[in-house]
């Protein structure tokens, strides 16, 4: 029996998936096994107008199609061209052993073009891990799997193309892609005025990867603030753009012309989403907006318009940096390292705290309002950040604020920083590191633990609090440029940590 190799995915996973037919005297029959879904099956009816409209005879008999392993669920018609090849070599119109180190992918038109299809770039990376040399994907997806190196990657325009080329007939060209850094998008921060305190936190969170709430009246600029933020964070290394670009493939909400996403992705979903469209899920499991947002930004806005119930769900995310979704069928777990950035008003109306403008919310609607989110999860936020209304006198100013890419310069200098000391230990940000390594990786000095035992008893600092400061402070260190954390930069921690747990 002949083996054609594609692939099924597991979240982000890909799996060998091994084709072969038998094509036996009896009744005429079609059938797929292999624990095929309702698109699979659907594609007997495909796959045989396909071939015979790509000038070859379609079998008669039993024909009996396997994909192996059959305790691995199959889904969507990337099944379609392997299957179709499949058949052709059970039938002799095929040579055996012109496909023995491929990888084959593609949905197949009635006339025997072959159509774009999710996954391709998955179906690279399992031909590279398992050295398969060639890898067939539709003409429209060549850009995402040329962005694996090492492999050699066909476009296949249809399936009469496809058996050419493997004939030696008519050789398909190789795909070639060239990897370019592009710019980063996103609001400049030259452009937003006043705000100063604001920025500097922005800075600390891009170069930490720490999480920020900024609180405020509204026209302040709180999300003016949070989509500047992609501007100063340093850019997606090879390895981070395979990662999100995986993500964005197995979601299908990657382009099918698009190549490797080279810049951080920034998500920015409504208020009224679900808990499932934010962390993830389904019958079988998609990423949801935590993963998408997955080595760059999440924003919220509106923080307290979201349901409750799924805010509380961003909680392990946030602690953990994936998620893991159970389901009868099994078990699947999604990366979610991302940065949350958050935006809210201090009541309904927003005029609290704004010192031009009276508050017309009653005790009781400020009080409802702010309970709307959780302690639990407002400790989850390393700075808290008032943003005020911008005073005149600046917002009239001519003067140019620092640009982003000055910024993106000090970031970048502290990641490096931070990359030379946790890249052993398989971290990447200060705010991954551990409990159990803290004290290794940023040691208190006595004048910094008085600072903080005094911090602990006026601010009523939680466990999880009193961690997140010092990986502020560290982060601020490295900002500096310096090895040792000081006094001042705990003193600048506890500064953002604010009065986030203090309800009206």
């Amino acid at each position: 029996m002949f083996h054609i190799t594609t692939l099924a995915t597991l979240g982000i996973e890909s799996i060998p998936v091994t084709v072969e037919t038998d094509v036996a005297f009896g009744l005429t029959a079609f059938n797929i096994v292999g624990l095929p879904d309702t698109s699979v099956k659907e594609s007997r009816d495909r796959i045989r107008a396909a071939i015979r409209n790509s000038g070859f005879t379609f079998p008669r008999g039993r024909i009996t199609v396997n994909l192996a392993p059959a305790d691995v669920r199959k889904q969507g018609p990337l099944y379609d061209l392997p299957i179709a090849l499949s058949i052709l070599v059970a039938t002799g119109d095929l040579p055996r052993s012109t496909i023995q180190r491929a990888v084959f992918v593609g949905e197949l038109a009635l006339d025997g073009s072959v159509r774009p299809v999710q996954g391709t770039l998955l179906a690279a990376i399992m031909a590279k891990k398992h050295e398969k040399n060639d890898v067939f994907v539709p003409s429209q997806n060549t850009k995402e799997a040329g962005a694996i190196e090492g492999l050699r990657v066909y476009g296949t325009p249809s399936l009469r193309e496809v058996v050419d080329h493997l004939k030696g007939i008519v050789p398909l060209s190789l795909t070639q892609v060239t990897h370019t850094q592009t710019h980063t998008s996103g609001e400049d921060l030259a452009s937003i005025k006043g705000q100063e305190t604001a920025k500097r936190a922005l800075e600390i969170a891009a170069a930490g990867g720490h999480h920020i709430l900024l609180k405020g009246p509204p026209g302040g600029g709180k999300t003016l603030l949070a989509r500047a933020l992609p501007s100063i964070l340093p850019h997606l290394s090879y390895a981070e753009s395979v990662e999100v670009t995986s993500i964005a493939s197995v979601a299908g909400v990657l382009a099918h012309d698009q190549g490797l996403i080279e810049e951080r992705p920034f998500r920015s979903p409504h208020h009224s989403s679900s808990a499932v469209s934010l962390v993830g899920g389904g019958t079988w499991p998609k990423p949801g907006e935590v993963s998408l947002a997955h080595r760059g930004v999440l924003f919220l806005d509106e923080l307290p318009e979201f349901s409750r119930y799924a805010l509380e769900h961003l909680r392990q995310p946030l602690e953990d940096g994936s998620v893991t979704i159970s389901r009868a069928v099994g078990c699947v777990q999604f990366p979610a390292r991302f940065l949350l950035v958050a935006a809210m008003n201090p009541c309904p109306c927003g005029h609290l705290t704004n010192p031009h403008r009276a508050c017309t919310c009653s005790f009781n609607q400020i009080a409802h309002y702010q309970k709307k989110i959780s302690g639990p999860l407002l400790d989850r936020f390393d700075l808290v950040i008032e943003v005020g209304a911008v005073e005149h006198d600046k917002l009239l100013s001519s003067d140019k604020a620092e640009s982003s890419s000055c910024v993106r310069t000090r970031v970048e200098q502290a990641r490096e920083a931070q990359r030379a000391r946790l890249e052993p230990l398989g971290m990447f940000t200060n705010s991954e590191i551990s409990a159990s390594r803290l004290d290794e990786l940023s040691p208190l000095t006595d004048d910094t633990r008085t600072l903080l035992a005094s911090a602990l008893r006026a601010n009523h600092l939680s466990a999880r609090g009193y961690m997140r400061v010092r990986k502020v402070a560290r982060t601020i260190a490295d900002l500096a440029g310096l090895a040792d954390v000081r006094a001042e930069h705990i003193a600048e921690a506890l500064q953002y940590r604010g009065q986030d747990h203090v309800q009206a």
